[in-house]
């Protein structure tokens, strides 16, 4: 087990780069265990609540929302990388991108002339990645958008100087763990649960509604089993693409899964799934 070295009462940090802000809720909605945090840790910049520093504040840990979108957001990125001893980044944009990513299938630049009257004012990359691709990360809690359990354990971890956990299983696990039923199994149900980790607590099959992977692929993920299932059920090679084409289309594993399933749409007979 690793062991983490952090002051007595450590000086926190909640940055957001290219997002919604909904990650940085997982602590505001946390009411009194927000409060009673505060006790423990020191928050010497959290805009959303109204406390800022400048970016090159030292801190012990930096928590990161966002996607790097901009040349700015590389820039700052850098320097808050440099100022933390450890990183975290939290939810799907600083992870893998983000809804934001999918622009990286297209032309960004067309797309900017088509919603802009004057795109060349829009200081954006070409490609909106997660923080990873720019600084080392010790840490990411995925999910859109994350959830305060993952938050608050992680938290509770560094506070007892150990590392904290990283969920990688397939979310099916939870389902068995907290008695859902199977929406696949018991409704051919398209969900994504074989293919998506843990963290969010099986919140959509719980409630009978089949997981669209916010969470983000699951370690060893076999989207090919999962894709020929799916065509069982009637859903098109197309489809499959979009489904991995959502919320974390940046992430490798659905890139290279989009990849092979859009070759499959251009066979000629489609219905059949992809052999690698």
């Amino acid at each position: 087990m690793t062991k983490i070295t952090l002051p007595p009462r450590p000086r926190v940090a909640v940055h957001k780069f290219s997002s919604c802000d909904g990650c940085q809720l997982a602590f505001l909605n946390a009411g009194d265990d927000l409060l009673t945090l505060a006790e423990r840790v020191n928050f010497v910049h959290f805009a959303e609540a109204g406390i800022s520093a400048p970016i090159d504040t030292d801190v012990d840990i930096a928590f990161v929302e966002g996607s790097i979108s901009t040349r700015e957001d590389e820039t700052r990125i850098a320097v808050i990388r440099e100022h933390s001893r450890y990183l975290i980044a939290i939810g799907a944009c600083a992870t893998s991108g983000g809804v934001q990513a999918l622009r990286n299938f297209g032309q960004g630049q067309d797309w900017l002339a088509q919603i802009y009257p004057h795109p060349e004012q829009i200081d954006s990359l070409n490609a909106a990645c997660p923080i990873s691709d720019y600084v080392r990360v010790d840490l990411e809690l995925w999910g859109c958008p994350v959830s305060g359990r993952q938050v608050f354990a992680a938290i509770t971890a560094l506070l007892g100087h150990i590392a904290p956990k990283e969920h990688n299983d397939a979310l099916c696990l939870a389902c068995k763990a907290r008695g859902a039923i199977c929406v696949m199994v018991t409704r051919d149900e398209p969900c994504m649960g074989p293919l998506t980790r843990t963290g969010c607590g099986a919140l959509c099959p719980e409630f009978g509604r089949a997981c669209y992977g916010c969470f983000g692929p699951s370690r060893n993920a076999n989207h090919l089993s999962w894709g020929a299932r799916m065509q069982q059920s009637g859903i098109s090679a197309e489809s499959i693409v979009r489904r991995f084409h959502m919320i974390n289309s940046g992430a490798q594993d659905c890139m290279d899964a989009s990849e092979t399933w859009r070759g499959a749409c251009h066979k000629p007979h489609s219905d059949e799934p992809p052999t690698s």
